[in-house]
């Protein structure tokens, strides 16, 4: 298990993810739901795995959307959203930034356990 010191810098295996978000009259959609954030409590997040980790992670993947054509999977933590860090940050900040209006498209770095199990896996590092 990785300790993770809130605040200090983080070595994860992360992925790009670009998300065009579908326009629905004046609504624009991602297709995802989130859980966590530093004012929620962690002991009741399913995907952390030490039930300590504050982070943002995608909870519910509407299937066909945009965010499931993209390649986003319930479970992903999400490090940044267009370069704006995700990994102290309340679920409302995190919401602000994932449905600005102005912004049509997403970039997300997210992390998930099979990455870093494969790249664990690679370096022969089980």
């Amino acid at each position: 298990m990785t300790c993770y010191i809130p605040g200090q810098p983080v070595t994860a295996v992360v992925q790009k993810i670009e998300i065009q978000k579908l326009r629905q009259g004046d609504r624009l959609i991602l297709g995802f739901s989130i859980g966590g954030g530093i004012d929620q409590d962690p002991s009741q997040n399913p995907y952390s795995e030490d039930k300590s980790d504050k982070g943002i992670y995608v909870t519910r993947i509407a299937p066909g959307g945009p965010a499931d054509v993209a390649g986003l999977r319930v479970g992903d933590k999400i490090m940044q959203v267009n370069g704006w860090d995700m990994t102290m940050i309340k679920h409302y900040q995190a919401l602000k930034k994932l449905t600005k209006p102005n912004e049509d498209v997403v970039r997300l770095l997210v992390t998930r356990k099979s990455l870093e199990q494969a790249v664990r896996g690679a370096m022969g590092l089980q």
